[in-house]
């Protein structure tokens, strides 16, 4: 009961604008974690701190929460060279699975990828439940995704997963259905604590935020990006081919704003209807398999080439949005993007033979639809 009355101040002080620090952020989440208050006083805290609006301190505080007392670590061979692209999610317009296409495309073009993802909660198919329809073991160990992100290039780490936040986190996710600092806190809990990253978050007024926070928890290189939509006041978090993209970028130190339009990037505007989640998982991964083999021309895959793009730039293996397209256009004409899914199903897995069978009859599935 003292414990609750002491939160409910926290959550009064919020409630009436009063920003907490980062310490003070770290002990409410903390409290949230080890689940010492209500559910109703967690999920009060949660959306009072959204509609406040959190600070990056704020953020910064939920991270280390989540990151100290509920993330298993491991560590990569080369950590600094290893790039995390993932959106935080909750935004207004449900996209097809781009960053889990993207990432693939990436890592067939050279970039080590370890993602950190977790199940839909606001949509039919999230980068968790996308990359289990594919074939991956996403209930397998840490160890086991930090060694896919070294043999294969790929790894993902299930956001919502005992087995990499064993405490508290999958709990609380799955119980919320708003977008809230939590999210963007528990998408950069990255049990490979890259220092690269491209990130989408769910709202505008949250690019410098999170790209500061970033900077905080040791990120030297960070694209974070929010797209939006020609005529509709709806984005997403992703780069988008509807319209225009709001960036801030964290590079040499020093963080920067800045906005792109597909034009810009060698890519027509495409509508955003074309890039809609698909209502089946399992055709979602039909298309997710053609995209990859090359067979799917058009706004999907336009906004995949578009997405591994930042991945190359914040990389540096490409100077320009430009020159990371047309990069990311020949890893998939030269079918080096399904060769990469192939690995990732086969090394990310505790029983490889099973994943890549499903994988088989995923692409055999594509093909009757392209015969069709």
């Amino acid at each position: 009961m003292e414990k609750n009355r002491a939160f409910g101040q926290v959550i009064t002080g919020l409630i009436t604008q009063k920003n907490l620090s980062k310490e003070e952020a770290y002990d409410a989440f903390c409290m949230v974690l080890n689940n010492e208050v209500s559910d109703m006083q967690q999920g009060a805290f949660l959306a009072a701190l959204t509609a406040k609006g959190e600070t990056a301190d704020e953020v910064a505080g939920g991270w280390k929460a989540i990151y100290e007392l509920d993330t298993e670590k491991v560590t990569l061979a080369e950590p600094d060279g290893v790039v995390d692209n993932c959106g935080t999610g909750m935004d207004t317009f449900k996209t097809f699975n781009i960053s889990t296409a993207a990432s693939i495309v990436a890592a067939g073009g050279g970039v080590k990828v370890a993602r950190h993802g977790a199940r839909a909660i606001s949509s039919v198919c999230g980068t968790v439940d996308m990359a289990e329809c594919l074939g991956v073991d996403v209930d397998c160990s840490v160890e086991v995704v930090a060694n896919s992100v070294e043999e294969a290039g790929l790894g993902l780490f299930n956001g919502m997963s005992p087995r990499v936040h064993p405490m508290a986190l999958g709990r609380i996710l799955s119980q919320i259905h708003f977008g809230s600092p939590l999210n963007i806190a528990a998408s950069l809990a990255n049990p490979a604590l890259p220092k690269i990253g491209v990130r989408g978050v769910y709202a505008k007024d949250l690019l410098l935020p999170v790209t500061r926070v970033m900077q905080s928890i040791g990120y030297t290189d960070a694209i974070v990006v929010y797209g939006s939509i020609d005529g509709s006041n709806k984005g997403m978090d992703e780069a988008s081919v509807c319209g225009t993209t709001h960036c801030a970028r964290l590079e040499d130190g020093e963080i920067s704003e800045f906005t792109f339009e597909p034009e810009d990037c060698g890519l027509p505007t495409h509508a955003a209807q074309e890039l809609a989640a698909d209502n089946n998982i399992t055709d979602a991964a039909v298309k997710m398999v053609a995209l990859l083999d090359g067979h799917v021309p058009g706004a999907r895959t336009d906004s995949v080439l578009l997405n591994a793009a930042l991945i190359f730039v914040v990389k540096g293996t490409a100077k320009t949005l430009k020159e990371g397209v047309e990069q990311a256009r020949g890893v998939l004409a030269d079918g080096k993007a399904m060769e990469t899914l192939r690995r990732w199903v086969a090394m990310q897995n505790t029983n490889p033979d099973a994943g890549l069978e499903k994988l088989n009859c995923l692409q055999k599935e594509a093909a009757a639809c392209r015969n069709c």
